[in-house]
């Protein structure tokens, strides 16, 4: 009996011991399987795939130097790296296999995107598209400076670019909110500038389109614009969903928006079959119905980046001018337009450069006019911070004027 108990408690204690290691075995089963994993995950994270932008844009570049007399980060600062051309061989570098770094940021991230290199280029390249591809391969790589890092986080937390409360509507009285359409064909997309910075662009554009029916998105976020034009297009990609599904609640087919950079993000970079039209074209179409009455002012018009030369909106806004008061154009005008150096991050990353931009462009201001009209919120604020001596309005202030 006590050789036959002795016999079960080994067998007992073998099943234990089998049961043991094979339970050691699942477990280092699984912490090996884990360890590859984890192994796999920083191979992706640090073997990730190669730089990679539009090749044939690219190799579009004959490094001829038109772009070089043209460029105005370059004429600002000098450097060969900070003009077309550079930025253009430095890519081109890094798609033959130089190792991407922080070096070569200052280069790309000082780009405003202006486009008059793309309108000037005799080959057709299109280099603000190729610097906007290669800032995504950059942040995909996590080469990012800490503007850029600041400004996806504030984005990413509060919904615009301000980290403000998220009731973009502040400026609308709640008697007002809740007379809003529920469903409308006709949005009017309001921007996180008019919105926190200059509420009374936003009031004085809706008290214009609601008359003709326009309604107010729910929950609007930033349009993803300068998300986008820093290089992270995944983030933008989410909150461009977010917006669109506020777009499907109100059942609306068209948007109209004030801000230039909304604007050229909404129709361009948006998925979809949305109509999008800017401000000036929506007061320009409906001209008749506004009942303006002639202003002795004279004028002169600062053509934005986004509405000029990449979406061609170049007649409508001088319509609306001419509508009203006398229109004395500046010195460089239409595809030929300064930038005003707000644009493309510039201003949140090299302040100094972007305000030297919109010095630059203040000098094209012809004399004997008694405002510079422009059409976007982001060029009101960085040419009032050059520092002229003439005053800065939006297209929708001297609509309001002549409305009064």
């Amino acid at each position: 009996m006590k050789n036959e108990k002795t016999k079960n408690e080994n067998e007992a204690s073998g099943v234990k011991k089998q049961a043991e290691m094979k339970a050691e075995e699942g477990t280092e089963a699984k912490t090996e399987a884990k360890t590859e994993a984890k192994t796999e995950a920083e191979k992706e994270k640090t073997e990730t795939k190669p730089f990679e932008v539009d090749r044939r844009s690219v190799y579009k570049c004959v490094q001829c130097g038109t772009c070089r007399s043209v460029c105005p980060v370059f004429e600002a600062v000098g450097w060969e790296s900070a003009n077309t051309r550079g930025r253009m061989l430095i890519i081109k570098s890094l798609l033959e296999g130089r190792v991407p770094s922080e070096d070569v940021l200052p280069s790309l991230a000082t780009c405003t995107t202006c486009g008059i290199c793309a309108a000037k280029c005799p080959a057709g390249a299109n280099p603000p598209e190729v610097v906007e591809e290669a800032r995504s391969e950059l942040v995909r790589l996590g080469i990012t400076t800490e503007g850029q890092e600041k400004l996806r986080s504030t984005i990413t937390g509060t919904g615009n670019s301000f980290g403000e409360s998220r009731d973009r509507l502040h400026w609308l009285p709640e008697a007002e909110r809740s007379k809003l359409p529920e469903k409308s064909d006709y949005v009017y997309f309001v921007g996180c500038f008019d919105s926190y910075r200059y509420p009374e662009f936003a009031k004085k554009t809706f008290e214009v389109l609601q008359h003709f029916g326009v309604t107010l998105l729910p929950d609007e976020h930033c349009c993803a614009s300068p998300l986008l034009r820093t290089g992270f297009k995944p983030d933008a990609e989410k909150i461009m969903e977010h917006n669109l599904e506020q777009i499907r609640k109100v059942g609306a087919h068209t948007l109209i928006t004030g801000c230039a950079g909304c604007y050229t993000t909404l129709k361009n970079n948006y998925p979809g079959n949305l109509r999008v039209i800017s401000l000036p074209e929506f007061l320009a179409e409906h001209l008749g119905d506004l009942k303006l009455k002639h202003l002795d002012l004279k004028v002169t018009y600062h053509d934005p980046c986004h509405l000029g030369r990449h979406n061609g909106v170049y007649d409508a806004p001088r319509e609306v001018i001419e509508a009203i008061c006398e229109l004395k154009e500046m010195k460089n005008i239409r595809e030929n337009s300064r930038c005003c150096g707000g644009g493309g991050g510039v201003r949140i990353g090299y302040p100094d450069i972007s305000l030297e931009l919109a010095r630059k462009r203040l000098e094209d201001v012809p004399e004997g006019v008694d405002y510079i009209v422009t059409s976007c919120p982001l060029c009101v604020r960085n040419l009032r911070d050059g520092g002229g001596d003439i005053e800065v309005i939006d297209i929708i202030e001297l609509v309001a004027m002549a409305l009064e």
